[in-house]
């Protein structure tokens, strides 16, 4: 299988990637310093015998960004079986908690956490429709906070906290919506929170001490990639192994519909109807 993961060259989406190179996968790997991108390939390859990995370098603070890697991705592969959208910021890294935009002027925590996802998702879903049956696994997080369609952005009464919740509950969303969009396409989505508080820096720098293990982060998340069990199922949002429920926004059609027809102004795709 190829799959992309983003976010990979630290936490949560650097063990999936061992995990994966271990099984013998091709891998795309994203993380926005080549440098270190460049380390991590050498550290995986060396440590699992498996050579058929590569890196990607994007910022997702900028939709330009986001638009060149999925050009490379599609211009060097033909099929992608799995997108493991994982890439993320915390409530209080970057910033302190203060409100920040990103380079596209929208606030950060909305763009990197669920809008640079939502293109980059949409631009590469005909490589996953050719590579069906294909997977999109969204990493997402219990703390959710329901999206004030009046203020999306934050202008007003901003908390880290507040911005970080939104925007995962906007990722539930966003899965849900693509399980209607590709049912019949052989392309399932799902999302999960992998577990509390693992020991990642976003984690240690706003509360100073982890409650999970990584390894059960990447157990739950590399169980929604890999598992036969699973082939078909789609729409689902997960707490660790177990199906759960979201937030109650998550399944209410118009919020849906409202998300995504401005997720699709704000990244510059046509708005659908309906």
């Amino acid at each position: 299988m190829t799959i992309l993961i983003t976010g990979a060259t630290d936490g949560l989406g650097r063990g999936l990637a061992e995990a994966l190179a271990g099984s013998g996968e091709t891998l795309l790997l994203h993380g926005r310093d080549a440098a270190r991108g460049a380390q991590v390939i050498e550290e995986i390859s060396r440590d699992s015998g498996n050579d058929r990995l590569s890196f990607y370098r994007a910022e997702l603070s900028s939709l330009q960004d986001v638009r060149t890697m999925a050009q490379q991705i599609r211009a060097e592969h033909d099929r992608l079986d799995v997108l493991v959208n994982n890439a993320g910021i915390g409530t209080t890294l970057p910033g302190n908690g203060e409100r920040m935009q990103s380079r596209d002027g929208y606030e950060l925590r909305f763009q990197v956490n669920y809008l640079a996802g939502f293109l980059l998702t949409r631009l590469l879903e005909p490589l996953l429709v050719s590579a069906a049956p294909a997977r999109i696994v969204n990493v997402t997080s219990a703390g959710q906070m329901a999206i004030d369609f009046d203020d999306v952005m934050l202008e007003h009464g901003y908390s880290g906290v507040r911005a970080y919740g939104q925007s995962k509950l906007a990722q539930v969303m966003f899965t849900i919506d693509l399980a209607h969009d590709l049912a019949g396409a052989g392309v399932t989505a799902n999302c999960l929170h992998p577990a509390t508080f693992m020991p990642t820096k976003m984690v240690f720098h706003a509360r100073g001490s982890a409650t999970s293990t990584l390894e059960e982060g990447v157990d739950a998340t590399f169980r929604l990639v890999v598992d036969p069990a699973l082939q078909g199922v789609t729409g689902r949002y997960y707490s660790g192994i177990h199906e759960s429920r979201a937030d109650p926004q998550a399944y209410d059609a118009d919020a849906r519909r409202a998300l995504r027809e401005l997720s699709e102004r704000l990244v510059g795709l046509p708005v659908r109807a309906g």
